[in-house]
């Protein structure tokens, strides 16, 4: 296919890395968004792919501008982006504090709308674009609002915005969990085991 650019957001480890690979793997030039390792593109790169690694905090609105300006500058298109960073603070409601919940929206929806905020411009210029966006843990409900109201806004101009739902993911963030809460989490699955990253990279891989 004609090179294509797609981002990922918090494409460090999990489900953003098998995605990013996964792209690669079909052709697309990997633009990886990390907070920690830049691994995946290294990857990428030495099995023959595209990619670059560029460090950028998702929840502050000024960074993701200028993040995603200056691959417009150097690439001078945007086919798709995967809005998939995400943290946690799990925590009871009552034991919760105003700072972890305002550090979970501020990444997991906020982080969504900053960076469709500055492709959306570019996408409407192409009169094309893909942009998927993870929405799996309850903080990232609203994701699934901005979502739908995306893609009614956008579709008209060749622009589809879609939303993937994992399940439970056997990631380094879901390592840490309990045995026991790994296996209440096995008993409620009809399968009876746990995603791979890679299941939800070929769904995001399908949608781009």
């Amino acid at each position: 296919m004609a090179e294509k650019t797609a981002i990922v957001t918090g494409a460090s480890r999990g489900i953003g890395r098998a995605i990013a690979l996964e792209l690669a793997g079909k052709g697309y030039k990997v633009i990886l968004n990390y907070c920690g390792s830049k691994q995946a593109a290294e990857e990428i790169c030495a099995a023959g792919g595209q990619a670059k690694a560029v460090q950028c905090d998702v929840s502050d609105y000024i960074a993701c501008e200028t993040f995603i300006s200056n691959i417009i500058k150097e690439e001078g298109r945007i086919d798709v982006l995967v809005n998939n960073a995400g943290i946690t603070r799990d925590g009871l409601l009552m034991k919760m504090s105003e700072e972890d919940f305002d550090a979970v929206i501020n990444t997991n929806l906020k982080g969504c709308f900053h960076c469709m905020r500055f492709v959306s411009r570019q996408m409407l210029k192409q009169r094309s674009g893909r942009i998927i966006k993870l929405s799996s843990a309850a903080s990232k409900a609203g994701v699934i609002g901005l979502t739908k109201t995306a893609a009614k806004e956008l579709a008209s101009r060749g622009i589809t915005v879609n939303a993937i739902a994992p399940g439970f993911i056997n990631t380094e963030m879901t390592e840490v969990l309990s045995d026991a809460v790994k296996e209440g989490a096995r008993g409620q699955i009809p399968l009876g085991h746990f995603g791979r990253p890679e299941d939800v990279a070929k769904a995001a891989a399908f949608l781009a």
